[in-house]
């Protein structure tokens, strides 16, 4: 199994001390956020991030961190967040492609730094609309995926659709209703389903490790968030992740699985190091 951590948290941090420290705690990879690398939004001079503002030479000084060390970058995750005027399901035409676009460039970004997928969560940015049914929202939210699919093919990098609880979003809520528009949108190479802990012990029919094998049985995926309802890291709160670690292995789960804590209370270093060594003595059998 591949291990990487979601940076956001260290966003403070230079990015070789991040680098460093995930090499040092045993992490295969880093989940970048891209908002975590706008040096303007991080401190402060502006409320929403820019790619723009990540030149070649914060490129260029991933890439080289990530040689040095050998912590790969897996992916992104927040693609959306700490942005302004992208929306995937609305009726708006115009919006819809200039998601589209940036999605596009954020394939090319990824791809840059050596990472093979993107998270799509960002809920506020899919939520279905109050004057909006479900069917025209999946009409768009259709509309602006396939606009994406030839800049993912071209980059190599898979969109991963995360499916969230009701109480974060209104689309895309269970592994069900994700796999069932990804069969529909037809790409199925292209973009595929993330799991999240979190999001599945509030938002599935079954067990988080029925899930992972009713998930896997419809479609592969590439990437699995492993978090605690108490929103701190693995092994942080009561869950049990022995079986959850047990279902990925039993599909022989070859992808990612992402540590993404929210919840920073017991320390960013505590969590970064102890995260993993909790699942790696949870993956024994």
């Amino acid at each position: 199994m591949r291990f990487a951590l979601c940076n956001e948290m260290y966003q403070h941090w230079t990015l070789e001390n991040q680098f460093e420290a995930f090499a040092a705690w045993g992490y295969d990879g880093v989940e970048l956020a891209p908002f975590s690398l706008d040096a303007g939004f991080v401190n402060g001079s502006s409320s929403t991030m820019s790619l723009s503002r990540i030149d070649k030479t914060i490129r260029q000084r991933i890439i080289s961190c990530s040689r040095k060390t050998g912590v790969v970058v897996s992916g992104l995750h927040w693609i959306l967040a700490k942005t302004e005027g992208f929306h995937v399901t609305t009726n708006d035409a115009d919006i819809r492609k200039k998601t589209a676009n940036y999605l596009c460039e954020l394939a090319c970004f990824c791809a840059e730094l050596g990472g093979r997928y993107m998270v799509l969560g960002s809920p506020k940015q899919r939520d279905i609309a109050k004057n909006q049914t479900r069917k025209e929202a999946k009409k768009n939210a259709l509309d602006t995926i396939s606009q994406v699919l030839k800049a993912l093919e071209e980059n190599n990098v898979t969109l991963a659709l995360e499916a969230l609880a009701p109480t974060e979003t209104n689309f895309w809520n269970n592994a069900d209703e994700t796999l069932n528009f990804i069969q529909e949108l037809g790409s199925p190479e292209l973009v595929t389903l993330h799991l999240d802990c979190k999001a599945m012990h509030g938002g599935e029919y079954q067990s988080i490790p029925d899930t992972i094998r009713y998930a896997s049985a419809r479609k592969e995926f590439v990437s699995f968030h492993a978090n605690d309802p108490n929103l701190q890291g693995p092994g942080f709160g009561r869950m049990d992740f022995k079986p959850i670690m047990s279902a990925l292995q039993e599909i022989k789960f070859d992808g990612w699985i992402g540590i993404e804590p929210f919840d920073y209370s017991p320390g960013i270093v505590e969590l970064g190091r102890k995260s993993i060594q909790y699942l790696i003595e949870s993956s024994k059998k």
